[in-house]
């Protein structure tokens, strides 16, 4: 695996310099090679073209990023692991302006990438509601109304917030 002391965000770039190396790690990170269909854990998984499977029994197609944190972004999962570091690692709270700037994204990406980063990081032991044997939800109030956040299953969530609190050396 990688050396997770990044110093500087130079670093962190050079560790991952590219997509495909951040699939690949969360690849690793979440099914160990070992892939599991999100819609149904026994199922057959089925590889197909740009890093995407194919669950035969419900017939869906996911990524790694299905049901994560990443979960319907378009965002590139280097900028989301800088984002991730930066908010980790930072003594002072940074704003979506500043992160937005660092990541030359536009503010609004950087404002939801915050949110989304901070609740995942809060919610380490929080409770979570399971429907129909979909993904875990949890209902944040955003701005006086109430919003669904995909999050991973407690398998999965637990490796990755390992992942994050690794960052915070």
């Amino acid at each position: 695996m990688l050396n997770f002391d990044f110093k500087t965000k130079e670093a962190l770039l050079e560790a991952f310099s590219y997509e495909q190396k951040c699939t690949d790690y969360l690849e690793v990170l979440r099914w160990n090679d070992v892939i599991v269909s999100p819609f149904d854990s026994k199922s057959t998984v089925y590889f197909c073209k740009k890093n995407t499977y194919k669950c035969k029994k419900s017939g869906k197609y996911f990524n790694v990023k299905t049901g994560t944190l990443f979960h319907n972004t378009k965002i590139d999962l280097q900028k989301w692991f800088i984002a991730i570091w930066i908010i980790s690692s930072q003594k002072s709270k940074i704003n979506s302006v500043a992160l937005s700037i660092e990541l030359e994204i536009t503010q609004k990406s950087a404002w939801y990438m915050i949110q989304r980063i901070k609740l995942y990081i809060k919610n380490n032991n929080d409770t979570f509601e399971k429907k129909n044997n979909q993904p875990f939800v949890k209902k944040a109030k955003v701005s006086n109304k109430i919003a669904q956040m995909e999050v991973v299953e407690e398998k999965e969530k637990l490796s990755l917030l390992q992942w994050l609190q690794t960052l915070k050396k």
